[in-house]
């Protein structure tokens, strides 16, 4: 085993910089590749003790993954670390057609010839627990069980309509699913009574945390199964927090890091293809803090003109910059505006849309010089990311009372946006005025 204490492939981008954000807010040294690097690129962070590939399974079909987490997942492996994470949303919102977890794991189970893989999902830093088996996430101040989730429950593309998530994955993969629920994992007794699951049922092992207790007791068992297993594992940030428990305790890492202050920019320019009504409420407080709005068609996007549609939004983009304001281009006001079921009668259209905003983002900061910049959508970042032509993403500013929606610095050979300070924010993620504490540079 080398130095390396975790590899990981994250199934988005902006989940990829959640567990970034967990590592490097611990002081552990982590970069984010957007691909495999090259042996340059890896080159200019050797001091790294974790390294992540940022993907976009979340939004892809089994076969897609098939082709494409097998490469990911072999380089990754090749790296020796402590643990190798296949990291998945919090919300753990997925389907047997789009996103299947248990088709990534079924992949990386037989990559790394392991009977067993642990799967963590709950994090109580991020309000997302799990009991009994079943997800729990917060949302306006009040937890919901997953299937009754005012935003997860009718995901446009992937609704959570089962709470039990031992049956959920079931849905996806032939492996058994097995469950250390709290009052095993709490127990006296654990290692013992987790060996005799683990002997008995080989397959998937979901560990429950709901608490900072269980957080604990979970990561030392991915530790200690992972000298006895392997290496891999499944879940959500929720392993990272665990595992910094876990190493702490073993004397593997010290304190948390400290990060200097990055000060505000006069302008920032944010592209959003989300629906939530968490992105509506920041985008309308954005404008009460002084940001410009533009309401882009997401339909002309994907169309055979979308050329046209695109520079048209760079134009109005401009204009907004060029007298000062900070601009947001969004494809939707919220629900009530989404469109989705007219973008998936094309072919493709939801990447392209992501490419397309990606695109209008790489020209504003071109055309502008912009050093700062927010993309919001799990799987609009996933798609837009790409076209700003970077290669590697590190932590330049945690948001502790926000985590999972860091701001970035941007690595790569293209000059407008090497050094590029980035934010990449899921759906749900961010308190109303997200948009302006990028803009300022604020912790808070």
């Amino acid at each position: 085993m080398g130095d390396l204490l975790l590899s990981y492939y994250g199934d988005d981008f902006t989940g990829s910089t959640d567990v970034m954000e967990a590592l490097a807010s611990s002081g552990i040294e982590t970069v984010l590749f957007l691909d495999i690097p090259s042996p340059e690129m890896r080159a200019r962070f050797k001091g790294a003790k974790a390294i992540g590939i940022a993907g976009t399974s979340r939004s892809e079909t089994p076969e897609w993954m098939q082709a494409n987490l097998t490469p990911a997942f072999e380089w990754l492996k090749s790296l020796d670390a402590r643990i190798c994470h296949y990291k998945v949303c919090s919300t753990f919102d997925s389907s047997p057609n789009v996103g299947n977890i248990g088709k990534a794991i079924e992949i990386g189970r037989d990559l790394f010839r392991q009977s067993t893989v642990p799967v963590v999902v709950g994090a109580p830093q991020l309000q997302r627990y799990t009991a009994f088996g079943n997800l729990f996430a917060a949302y306006q101040g009040r937890v919901y069980r997953i299937d009754l989730h005012p935003v997860m429950s009718c995901h446009p593309v992937t609704p959570m309509d089962e709470a039990d998530l031992t049956v959920h994955l079931s849905r996806q993969t032939a492996i058994p699913v097995n469950l250390i629920g709290i009052p095993t994992i709490l127990s006296s007794d654990a290692d013992a009574l987790v060996d005799k699951v683990v002997d008995a049922h080989s397959g998937i092992l979901l560990i429950d945390v709901d608490s900072d207790a269980t957080q604990a007791a979970a990561g030392r068992q991915l530790v200690r199964l992972s000298r006895q297993s392997g290496p891999f594992v499944a879940g959500s940030s929720g392993v990272q927090y665990a595992l910094v428990n876990a190493w702490r305790r073993e004397g593997l890492i010290a304190g948390d890091a400290q990060f200097p202050e990055v000060g505000s920019v006069d302008r920032l320019a944010v592209v959003s293809g989300s629906v939530s009504p968490t992105t509506e409420r920041q985008i309308r407080k954005a404008r009460d803090d002084g940001f410009a709005d533009v309401a882009l068609d997401p339909l002309a996007l994907v169309s055979d003109d979308s050329e046209r549609a695109i520079d048209t939004a760079v134009q109005q983009g401009v204009e907004k910059l060029k007298v000062g304001r900070s601009v947001i281009l969004h494809t939707a006001l919220g629900p009530s505006a989404d469109i989705g079921d007219h973008i998936d009668k094309i072919a493709g259209a939801r990447h392209k849309l992501g490419r397309a905003l990606g695109t209008i983002l790489r020209q504003l900061v071109e055309r502008e010089g912009l050093s700062r910049a927010v993309i919001a959508g799990g799987d609009t970042s996933s798609h837009a990311l790409r076209q700003l032509k970077v290669d590697a993403l590190t932590t330049l500013l945690p948001l502790p009372q926000t985590p999972g929606s860091p701001l970035c610095l941007a690595h790569g050979n293209y000059q407008p946006t090497d050094g590029m300070q980035i934010a990449l924010k899921g759906g749900q993620i961010g308190t109303d005025s997200y948009f302006a504490q990028i803009r300022d540079g604020r912790t808070n």
